[in-house]
């Protein structure tokens, strides 16, 4: 059988289209759109959208904008789910016009060039253009309206450092109240310490954090003039010449060679491929390894193989931000036509598969796209941090209180002593001078007693400033960073497949992870492996793949040359025999267009080895040659690798047309036009001519939108349709991902009107986006059906494991999922997330009205009521400015609505899951659930659906994915985690943290998250408790001190306690505490519930701390002052008495609350009580210290030793009873795991005591 032959009976089959007298209605009907949303910056797209036209040099493609604003006459739904992400259809489609001379090709090459030159005119006045004129820069560059090509990532400069950097830090407000404590203490009559004390703690945070920024910065100075000094060819006197990229203008032309990186937007004018074709990886540009196609126009590409001058005008728009696309024409040697995203590379990728490619730059340095997307990603705070600031808030009114008080008593004192203010030493109202008071009256240190009150406010807050912990915030940095090293370097989140670790790409937010309600997931790449295999297929009613068996070799036995593919495939030998049985028969047929359009209907790489390999045959020898597929889809290269596997090897790929090996035999099919898929359509199409001249296009995509676009002429069709209809729910129930393939001959006045239509569509300015699709939509219809495909896409190694820990930690997981719902539940249920106990409630809604109807009609069976009094049909609403729906109302619920279990029936007692699909969602109903799968859902759908649930709520949620079109959901969760999978490095970019497996989220939260989380909070309790008992010391020596502001500890001594003195265990405690071990947390699960409940940090927790402050500091400086009361101690022995005091006392405290000692445990606890001794020495042992040999004296009477004995026990006796009594009469689960965990260690080592003796 001839292939040639098959392609005529092809042609000339039952297979042609109907006439479009129906055309209107049904692009109306295609191309409704429910909902549109405005996206301002970064815009996502779903996995399948990911590729790259494979259009020719000479198209006129142009990929529409992902900022379309959305049209006012279109209904909008209530219903968030209704939103559709029409800004998908970044790569619409490619034209190439075949060189033959037929009719149709003359009328559309004098079209062309009528619309190249109104083109040229619309941009030029819609526009402010930019004009470049190739190999001219100077004349580009002579207004200096362009930048140039160095680039700059640093934050600072040698000048601009230090007053940036301070700008920076100061805002955060406690630095500025730090700074105006010591600007008030530089104040004569506030001069409560030193004036060069009083700066020393700022200054320390300020200098540690100012070296960190500076050596950060240097590293990008670094990174920037090592980019900056690279080389690059650039055609200069003739010929190409080296030249440094930061010296590289616009306008210049540039050679780029193989594995070369690109040094700034290039516009291809020509490359070695004689067809104009370069292949270039963006990894460093959007993460993906995939190979991607990029051409040059027909124009230019035989000039420059001719090796001529270079010449021309190149009119493009201003530099943005959009990498997905490029609105220009071009003028070269008399032609003007358009230029499009396909024709443009970009900075920061790289030349693959290419030897060499030759363009002219039209963006340069900081105004390149690559450059204009740098952005960081959103900066998030920890909800811990949040509450931390609540009760900063009421340290500062306590602070406020104590000051008030002490200038109250100042002056209530002062007027009771009026009198004798003339004799006092500390508040002469008089300056005496040997004696004898001075004539002239001169006053000394007195200003009137509201002014001494006003003095005495003011120099209470200089006293007690560390009330506010400055240090907790550097401190907290610090443990974050060792938190961060040990989940880093855990043997056990480390991915050996892949070679990837575990990431900390932000360190704000560790102890989210232990506190977290929700996790969104995506499916695809993060439940499953992203590896798809070819498993069934449906074609023309008959279905396949049963019965599978390994194919070694594509076409064994079929022809001279045979096709290694790189992984194994298996075959359906039913399948094999149809393809390859005699001509005739309408099934036949359709297997052969099917697998035609499987090879066609891509953007896939084909990359061949160089050498062949032999393999014996029974009597012959045939040559094997090794392929292998780059696409930008998993999902494609599995379907081209299919194909190949039955016999349709597609092996070459040109700018305008493609070379399959079918069954032994050449077939070369020139690619007429290509549109992409994009999340409107749901599908793809590729236009065709045979050499024949015959002209097919062929057509894959998603059943809700394929099945609607068919052409049911005969019952044959109808019952084709409800067989496969029927194949596509049994693959979609068991887990497989399936698409429909279809097909259509065209006429020569429908290719005319279809290329006309294009042409108009992708030269044009305005809402081109609606245009391309109403142009596919033309060619996209009464379609002929020609099966199915179904892929298999595996779960990751332990995720039902992982899902089912989850749900006992009391963690709710939501899958959203583009995939169909058929396939999200049966995966759904492979990975436990539902089980045979729970009750699905399947929500399948079009309109508003029934899905409130449906939703009603839920809740109410299911006694579902909401806790917020908010009406269960409320509207949603558009956010302007995020793009997502948000429902009005400000309340916020903390808990999950509340639903009468039991009530109804007996089963309602089971938990709930909601399977949904992506135009309906209602927020009481799926909160009671305890899964929920949305499926259908697009990319600005996700989050939509975290957002709402974020705002909507006080429960922290944690978005997982692997994707780009993950990106927006994982920025806008509370904690955004990326997977190092098959779709390139995005979502791991725009992530929080970074992992190879989904089954590590389960030792990150129920391990690390619950450890970071009841660490910080003790941080956080501690630091608190460990200045105001400190600061209420001294309140209560200001108090017996007649209200006078003044302190019986040296300056020093104040300025180490925080900074020195304590800093050093809190950090330790911090980074290395445990209170269970890691086997524990794994083997109870629902010990992550001290997160949700705020265990370890809450408002009840803060007052039970202040009270026991209070208590502390009452017994440090009384015990002292009623044991030398009757001693001849001066104030600054008792000074240091109260400084070692404390110091111990605080140190015990937090070894009290200590669960597991390790050795710099040990150190750093009581290492800092001898570091305290160690300070006290060397300043007591200073002539000019007023407290010099103090220490000395003391240490050598017992009662001193005895007062620090006395302190620690009775201070810290009421809080070791009220801790003793909690434990036995109320333990919580933590202390209940310790207890059991310590029961079978004793039973353990018991055994074997008693199996030794």
């Amino acid at each position: 059988m001839r292939v040639l032959d098959l392609v005529r009976i092809c042609s000339n089959a039952s297979f042609s289209s109907s006439s479009l007298h129906n055309n209107d209605d049904a692009q109306s009907d295609l191309f409704e759109v429910k909902d549109e949303v405005a996206v301002s910056g970064c815009s996502e797209r779903p996995l399948e959208s990911f590729t790259t036209p494979a259009g020719p040099p000479g198209s006129r493609f142009l990929p529409q904008s992902p900022l379309e604003n959305p049209t006012r006459d279109r209904r909008r739904l209530v219903s968030w789910g209704t939103m559709e992400l029409h800004n998908e259809n970044r790569n619409s489609g490619t034209l190439e016009i075949s060189q033959g001379s037929s009719r149709v090709q003359e009328k559309l090459s004098q079209r062309i060039r009528h619309k190249s030159v109104q083109f040229d005119d619309n941009l030029l006045h819609d526009d402010n253009p930019r004009l470049i004129y190739i190999n001219d820069p100077k004349r580009t560059n002579d207004k200096y309206e362009f930048t140039g090509n160095e680039i700059r990532t640093s934050k600072y400069t040698i000048i601009t450092f230090l007053p940036k950097n301070l700008f920076i830090q100061f805002h955060r407000v406690a630095y500025l109240y730090f700074l105006a404590i010591a600007a008030l203490n530089q104040l004569p009559p506030l001069a409560v310490f030193g004036r060069t004390v009083s700066l020393f703690p700022l200054l320390f945070v300020l200098l540690v954090t100012a070296i960190k920024d500076g050596y950060e910065d240097w590293r990008r100075h670094r990174s920037d003039r090592n980019e900056n000094n690279r080389e690059a060819l650039v055609f200069q006197s003739g010929q190409f010449r080296p030249k440094k990229w930061k010296h590289i203008q616009v306008g210049e032309v540039l050679k780029i060679c193989a594995d070369d990186t690109i040094p700034c937007d290039v516009v291809l004018l020509g490359t070695s491929d004689p067809s104009g074709i370069a292949y270039i990886q963006t990894m460093n540009l959007d993460g993906e390894s995939n190979l991607k196609t990029r051409y040059a126009r027909q124009e230019t590409t035989s000039t420059v193989c001719e090796g001529c001058t270079f010449s021309g005008l190149i009119r493009c728009e201003q530099p943005n931000r959009n990498i997905y696309e490029f609105t220009a024409n071009m003028e070269f040697n008399g032609h003007k036509f358009p230029l499009s995203q396909s024709n443009i590379v970009l900075r920061g990728c790289q030349l693959k598969n290419t030897d060499w490619a030759v363009g002219v730059a039209v963006y340069a340095g900081q105004e390149t796209k690559a450059m204009l997307n740098s952005a960081a990603s959103p900066s998030k705070r920890s909800k811990l941090e949040s509450y931390m600031n609540r009760e900063t808030l009421w340290l500062s009114i306590f602070l406020f209180v104590m000051c008030a008080v002490v200038a109250t008593g100042m002056g209530l004192w002062l007027m009771r002593h009026k009198g004798q203010i003339d004799t006092l030493a500390y508040y002469r109202r008089r300056f005496y001078s040997y004696g004898n008071v001075n004539v002239n009256g001169k006053t000394y240190r007195f200003y009137g007693i509201p002014m001494e009150i006003f003095f005495s406010f003011l120099s209470s807050i200089i006293v007690f400033q560390i009330m506010i912990p400055i240090s907790l915030y550097i401190t907290m940095e610090l443990v974050r960073l060792g938190q961060s090293y040990f989940m880093i370097e855990d043997r056990h989140m480390f991915d050996s497949s892949s070679g990837s670790r575990f990431q900390c790409r932000s360190l704000n937010i560790n102890e989210d992870l232990g506190q977290i309600r929700y996790i969104f997931s995506d499916k695809t790449g993060t439940l499953t492996e992203n590896k798809m295999e070819f498993r069934r297929a449906s074609i023309f009613g008959r279905n396949f793949g049963t019965s599978l068996q390994e194919a070694n070799v594509a076409g064994i036995g079929l022809g001279r040359k045979r096709w290694k593919l790189k992984s194994e495939i298996s075959v359906d030998n039913e399948l094999m025999e149809l393809l390859h049985k005699d001509l005739g028969g309408d099934d036949r047929i359709a297997a052969h267009e099917f697998f035609l359009t499987l090879a066609a209907c891509n953007t896939v790489v084909p990359i061949v080895s160089n050498g062949t390999s032999s393999s014996c045959g029974k009597s012959e020898l045939d040559d094997v040659e090794a392929i292998d597929y780059q696409g930008e889809s998993p999902d494609e290269q599995a379907l081209v690798s299919a194909a190949s596997a039955y016999g349709y090897t597609l092996f070459e790929r040109t700018s305008g047309h493609i070379v399959m090996d079918v069954n032994g035999e050449k077939l070369r099919l020139d690619v007429l036009g290509l549109h992409e898929f994009d999340s409107v359509r749901k599908r793809m199409s590729v236009v065709i001519r045979f050499p024949n001249n015959s002209v097919k296009v062929l057509v894959k995509g998603a059943d809700t939108t394929m099945l609607n676009t068919l052409a049911n002429d005969s019952e044959r069709d109808d019952h084709v349709t409800r067989l496969t209809q029927n194949h596509l729910s049994e693959y979609s129930s068991e887990g497989l991902r399936t698409l429909v393939v279809a097909s259509r001959d065209l006429t020569d006045e429908e290719l005319e009107q279809w290329q006309s239509m294009y042409e108009d569509a992708s030269t044009s300015l305005t809402d081109r986006s609606s245009k391309l699709r109403q142009t596919a939509g033309l060619i996209e219809c009464n379609l002929k059906l020609l099966g199915a495909t179904a892929i298999e896409d595996k779960l990751q190694d332990g995720v039902p494991e992982a899902i089912e820990s989850l749900r006992q930690a009391g963690i709710k997981v939501w899958v959203l999922t583009g995939d169909k719902q058929e396939t999200a539940i049966s995966i759904g249920i492979s990975c436990k997330l539902l089980t045979a106990d729970m009750q699905q409630i399947i929500i399948n809604g079009t309109s508003e009205d029934e899905c409130r109807n449906l939703l009603a009609v839920s809740m109410e069976k299911y006694g579902v009521k909401s806790s917020n009094k908010i009406d269960p049909s409320f509207k949603l609403k558009k956010n302007a400015e995020n793009g997502y729906l948000e429902i009005p109302g400000n309340e916020k619920t903390s808990s999950v609505p509340q639903w009468n279990g039991g009530k109804e029936e007996g089963k309602m007692n089971a938990p709930l899951a909601l399977i949904i699909d992506g135009n309906s969602l209602l927020f009481n109903l799926a909160t009671s659930c305890s899964v929920v799968l949305c499926c259908r859902v697009a990319p600005l759908q996700k989050a939509g659906i975290v957002d709402l649930i974020k705002t909507r709520t006080d429960d922290m949620t944690l978005a997982i994915g692997d994707g780009a079109n993950d990106v927006s959901m994982i920025q806008t969760a509370d904690v955004g985690v990326g997977i190092c999978g098959q779709e390139g490095r995005q979502a791991v970019m725009a992530s929080d943290f970074a992992m190879g497996q989904f089954r590590f989220l389960k030792r990150l939260l129920l391990v690390h998250g619950h450890w970071n989380y009841q660490r910080v909070g003790y941080l956080v309790l501690y630091n608190f408790y460990r200045n105001a008992v400190f600061v209420m010391m001294l309140f209560w020596y200001i108090l017996s001190t007649a209200f006078s502001t003044t302190s019986a500890l040296t300056d020093w001594s104040s300025v180490f306690y925080s900074v020195i003195y304590t800093s050093l265990p809190t950090i330790v405690v911090g980074i290395l505490d445990k209170d269970l071990s890691h086997r524990t947390l794994l083997q109870y699960p629902k010990l992550y519930g001290a997160g949700h409940r705020h265990e370890a940090y809450n408002l009840h927790l803060f007052w039970i701390t202040m009270l026991d402050t209070l208590w502390q500091s009452l017994v440090l400086f009384y015990v002292p002052l009623f044991t030398y009361k009757d001693s001849s101690i001066d104030i600054w022995s008792m000074g240091s008495l109260w400084t070692i005091a404390v110091v111990v006392l605080v140190n015990i405290h937090l070894a009290m609350d200590i669960h597991r000692w390790v050795f710099i445990t040990h150190i750093a606890v009581w290492g800092s009580i001898i570091i305290t001794y160690a300070c006290m020495i060397v300043l007591d042992s200073i002539p000019v210290f007023p407290n010099y040999w103090t220490i000395y004296h003391l240490a050598k009477s017992p009662t001193y030793w005895i007062a620090i004995l006395l302190i620690t026990v009775v201070a810290l006796l009421p809080r070791f009873v009220v801790k003793v009594v909690y434990h036995i009469f109320w333990p919580s689960d933590i202390q209940i795991a310790a207890g059991i965990l310590n029961r079978q260690r004793k039973h353990l080592s018991s055994k074997q005591d008693d199996s030794s003796s």
